[in-house]
């Protein structure tokens, strides 16, 4: 068999067939391998796995590259906009004036959401985490249209339940901080841009019109651009998996945010700057923290350098960086906790230790400074996260169900007791 890999179980050889992708990418198919011998493979955490073909992201980490649909996240951060981008990934090409004026339209028409929804965010405590609170409110939308639950539908349909998910998410993530926050709730200005329109949901109030600032909108534009996608991580793979299940597109996604919440996913800007206020309540020595990180037997870590996937810089960091620094001095912030967030940032650059082992400031660490700067509380930076990771969630759900992939449903090995016989409870 040409282009294969020969696997011997028992003695026994199998050939495999080997499958390269258009980035030259290498994977064994072993979809029909316990077929052929009785036996699967093993690999926790799906750290070697490939559970799909998609044509969506391409992310090399060993050399710092991040394209959507082929086109550089450098490009595109730097000459497009959030819904520009949220096309091209849910449609797979980037749109004409026209497309993208009709794109638009559509959103704009869709931004208000049903008053009931008033109720259930009535339900609510202020201690909700804002990240639940989104999560019920996406799924409720199954409630306000239940045809929305078959995804057998036809596309026109489909496509409904998208616009309306962009056009409502910026609302619904809004109202979740505004329930933390004990604050009245605010209706969309379809006046503005998207990205103008949710900080006016977000940081306005009734009795007075919020006042947008452009280099603000332009930075969070940015950020929603580069957490649109990211291949096949947590999330991602969460959404596809609920969805293979004939799952809606609400449902996939709600089940996308949930597992978003977790630290050790979206989680990560908001340990950036809860370590940054460690830092500060010991007294702001940068230096003694950097020690401390490069110390082997301390349990210490340094959150927000280097990347789980990138092995060099991470792209995204180079773009936030310039955006970071122009929202600091915009809004001209006095925080010691960002004077040590630029502190930590100068040192790590000029660290041997740091620059040897590719320990780079990453988007989470510059996506924090940004939004404690807007003066987003830490459990609001989820939120952000999940806006931003919106199109991607929907691209990956849509790429699923075009490609007829069957339900996900993967193997183990058991590990526990051998057969053995029930006791009544009396005897035992």
């Amino acid at each position: 068999m040409p282009n294969s890999a020969e696997v011997k179980v028992n003695g026994q050889s199998y050939e495999l067939p080997v499958i390269e992708g258009t980035e030259q990418e290498t994977a064994i198919d072993i979809s029909a391998f316990r077929a052929q011998t009785g036996v699967i493979t093993i690999d926790p955490g799906f750290k070697n796995t490939g559970s799909t073909k998609s044509a969506i992201t391409f992310l090399d980490g060993e050399t710092g590259i991040l394209r959507y649909r082929g086109y550089p996240i450098e490009q595109l951060a730097d000459q497009s906009s959030f819904l520009e981008v949220s096309y091209l990934l849910i449609y797979g090409d980037l749109p004409s004036p026209t497309e993208l004026a009709e794109f638009q339209g559509r959103i704009t028409q869709h931004t208000l959401v049903h008053e009931d929804f008033k109720k259930i965010l009535d339900g609510f405590p202020s201690t909700a985490h804002p990240m639940g609170v989104l999560s019920s409110l996406v799924t409720a939308l199954t409630a306000f249209y239940p045809q929305s639950l078959d995804p057998n539908r036809s596309w026109e349909e489909v496509n409904l339940s998208i616009i309306r998910i962009i056009a409502k998410m910026p609302t619904f993530a809004a109202w979740s901080y505004k329930n933390q926050m004990g604050h009245p709730v605010m209706y969309p200005n379809n006046n503005l841009d998207y990205c103008s329109n949710f900080l006016h949901l977000m940081f306005g109030l009734p009795s007075t019109e919020y006042e947008v600032n452009p280099i603000v909108a332009k930075a969070l534009d940015k950020l929603l651009i580069l957490h649109a996608d990211h291949e096949q991580n947590c999330s991602a793979s969460t959404v596809r998996i609920v969805g293979s299940s004939q799952a809606s597109l609400y449902a996939s996604l709600s089940a996308g945010i949930n597992a978003l919440w977790g630290p050790l996913h979206g989680g990560a800007n908001q340990a950036v700057i809860e370590m940054l206020e460690n830092i500060k309540v010991d007294g702001g020595d940068t230096k003694k923290w950097m020690a401390k990180a490069k110390d082997k037997n301390d349990p210490f870590r340094l959150m927000g350098f280097g990347h789980r996937v990138y092995k060099n810089f991470d792209p995204r960091a180079r773009i936030i960086k310039k955006a970071a620094d122009e929202v600091l001095e915009a809004l001209g912030v006095v925080d010691p906790v960002l004077d040590i967030a630029k502190g930590l940032e100068q040192e790590a650059l000029e660290d041997q230790y740091f620059v040897d082992r590719k320990l780079y400031p990453n988007v989470d660490f510059y996506s924090g400074i940004i939004y404690r700067a807007l003066g987003i509380p830490t459990e609001m930076f989820t939120v952000m996260f999940a806006l931003g990771r919106l199109p991607g969630w929907i691209a990956q759900w849509k790429e699923m169900r075009e490609n007829k992939e069957p339900i996900g449903r993967p193997r183990q090995i058991y590990t526990g007791e051998n057969e053995r016989d029930y006791k009544p409870l009396s005897a035992r």
